[in-house]
Order: C-alpha cells, then sequence, then structure tokens
C-alpha cells in the first residue's frame, strides 16, 4: 500500500469550513445562539493548530519530564472540565474527580503502553501522548456523565445507591454505543487516520480494537471510583434541599 499520506493544501481545507457556516447561518436564523458556535470553532481552530507546533517539537525532543509535564496538564484539565456540570461543588469534588481519573486514566494507559505496544522507550511521546490524550478524555466525559446524572437523581430523592448506579449506567451510554457502532456504522479516527497514511486495514482494526478496549475501560473505572468517592458529598441530603 501507498505509506504517504495526501497533504491538504490551506485553500482546499478552506472549504471545510463551508458545511460550518452554513451550520451557523441556520443557528443565527433560527435562535440566534450562532456566538458560542463561532467561539467554538475558531477555538478549534487556534487550539489544533498550536497543538500541531507544539507535538512536533514535543516528538523532536524525546524528553521524558516534558511528556510528563503534558500528562499532567492534561490529567488537571481533564478533571476540572468534567466537573463543569456541577459547578457549585466544583472545588470540593475537584480532588476525587482527579483521583479517580488517576486510577482509571493512569492503570489503563501503563497496561496499554508498556503491555500491549511495549514501548521503548517507555515514554516514546508520539505513542504516549496521543493515547493518553484519548484516554483522558473518555475519562472526562464519562466523569461528567456520571456527575450530572448523579446530581439529577439526587435532587428528585432517590436513594444514592440507585441513583449511583443510574448514573453509572448513564456515564456509558456514549462509549457503549460506539462499540456496537464501530465497524458498522463508522471507521474510527485511530483506524481511519491510519488507513489514509497507507497501513494495512487488519493492522488498523488491531490497534482500534485497543483503543476501545482502552478508552472503555478508562471510562468505566473513571466514573465507578468517581460514584464511589463522591457518596459522602451526595449522600447526606437530597441537592434540592442544600
Amino acid at each position: 500500500m501507498n505509506k504517504a499520506i495526501q497533504a491538504i493544501p490551506i485553500i482546499n481545507l478552506a472549504l471545510a469550513f463551508i458545511p460550518v457556516c452554513i451550520v451557523i447561518v441556520i443557528q443565527y436564523l433560527w435562535s440566534r445562539e450562532h456566538r458560542n458556535a463561532i467561539y467554538g470553532v475558531c477555538r478549534m481552530l487556534v487550539q489544533l493548530l498550536l497543538i500541531g507546533y507544539f507535538l512536533t517539537y514535543i516528538f523532536d525532543t524525546q524528553n521524558f519530564w516534558i511528556v510528563l509535564a503534558v500528562l499532567s496538564i492534561m490529567i488537571f484539565a481533564a478533571s476540572w472540565i468534567a466537573l463543569r456540570t456541577v459547578m457549585h461543588k466544583q472545588l470540593r469534588l475537584y480532588p476525587k474527580a482527579l483521583f479517580a481519573m488517576l486510577v482509571g486514566g493512569s492503570t489503563t494507559l501503563i497496561l496499554v503502553t508498556q503491555g500491549v505496544l511495549n514501548l521503548s522507550p517507555w515514554f516514546r511521546p508520539n505513542y504516549f501522548i496521543p493515547l493518553a490524550g484519548m484516554i483522558f478524555a473518555n475519562a472526562m466525559n464519562s466523569v461528567s456523565l456520571a456527575a450530572d446524572r448523579l446530581e439529577a437523581e439526587i435532587g428528585r430523592d432517590i436513594a444514592y445507591d440507585q441513583a449511583r448506579n443510574t448514573a453509572f449506567r448513564s456515564s456509558l451510554i456514549p462509549i457503549t454505543n460506539s462499540l456496537f457502532a464501530v465497524g458498522l456504522v463508522s471507521i474510527p479516527g485511530m483506524m481511519t487516520g491510519q488507513i489514509l497514511s497507507g497501513v494495512s486495514p487488519l493492522i488498523a482494526a488491531r490497534y482500534q480494537i485497543m483503543v476501545m478496549c482502552m478508552v472503555f475501560g478508562a471510562a468505566g473505572i473513571s466514573s465507578a471510583c468517581f460514584l464511589s468517592l463522591v457518596k459522602p458529598d451526595f449522600a447526606k441530603e437530597p441537592l434540592s434541599k442544600q
């Protein structure tokens, strides 16, 4: 297979923004809530351009401390963002979200990079950082959904154990749907990227299986750990009465 991936000229890349502009125009005409979408698209553009330059530097340095610093930023930021839906308790729950994501995300990352891939050096940046990003992003989303649903259930005067079970199921809905859809409805990002770069679809499938297992495990372990740790914060009395 051809190993060279096609470069996208800037002018051609601009064409990808045509559907985005159409959606923003519809938002403006229907709800006048277009500013948030414009801000989101602009932020995405700036962040991806910056991370492109930044990762190029990191991959070239092969420095353990830089990789560790990036990993720390990922974990601290993801833990804070995960609690965006419960902002009135964000500071109090933050240490527990951080610990939960450290347990679920870090153990999964270590297992995948050192067991499945057996990286050499063990912190190889071009593998370690992208995989860490996928793991902690999914753990973040799972914890966020768990916190939001737990708050809603406790607010309805549901017993904590029942609310916890409902929150845990809800936190896994997106990743579970992905498990059902992968290969049937969609070809996921990592597999698509490898195929486009010329990797055999059979090899790409193995990597995607690894990715699906690691994000499901990290998401489930992180949300379960979080829901166990926050019981004292939610079980004392219904949130609506606090």
